[in-house]
């Protein structure tokens, strides 16, 4: 199974030389540590209401996508899974786009809070296992437009 797992999270794992200097988009995001880069498509979540439905109800959830929860201000963020399907890895980001926590695999439907702790501005939601099998671990970085001018890696070109 984690064969497969590593085969599915190579693939999401790309090169981004040339992309690196493209523009950032609400619909993806960038991620890159010692370990490499990686680019995920993202459902963006940044109103309550898209917050709290999140990825409830869903049977699967596309390799190579996810959920980024946005909030206003950096702040505690406490996450659970009610009405979630599959399982997830949580990735809580601070208000320069840096990696402060990663959950992995989280239960589906446990309704037991995952605490990422103060300061947390994003959430990234990817499948289960995917975070360990890239490499994705405190200090990595995200770029998005949600991090602004703030951001540790720039959407600038």
């Amino acid at each position: 199974m984690w064969g497969v797992r590593l085969v599915l999270a190579l693939t999401v794992a790309v090169s981004l030389s040339g992309a690196a200097r493209a523009q950032c988009a609400d619909t993806r995001v960038d991620l890159r540590g010692e370990w490499g880069q990686a680019r995920f498509s993202v459902e963006l979540a940044d109103d309550a209401a898209e917050r709290s439905r999140g990825l409830m109800f869903r049977e699967r959830l596309p390799q190579g996508a996810g959920m980024l929860f946005v909030y206003d201000r950096p702040g505690r963020a406490v996450f659970w899974m009610k009405n979630t399907l599959i399982p997830l890895d949580m990735i809580f980001l601070g208000p320069r786009g840096r990696v402060l926590k990663v959950h992995e695999n989280a239960v589906p439907g446990d309704l037991t809070g995952i605490d990422g702790g103060p300061g947390v501005k994003a959430v990234l939601e990817i499948n289960g296992g995917l975070a360990r099998a890239i490499g994705i671990a405190p200090g990595s970085e995200m770029r998005h437009p949600a991090f602004g001018n703030a951001a540790a890696w720039s959407c600038a070109p």
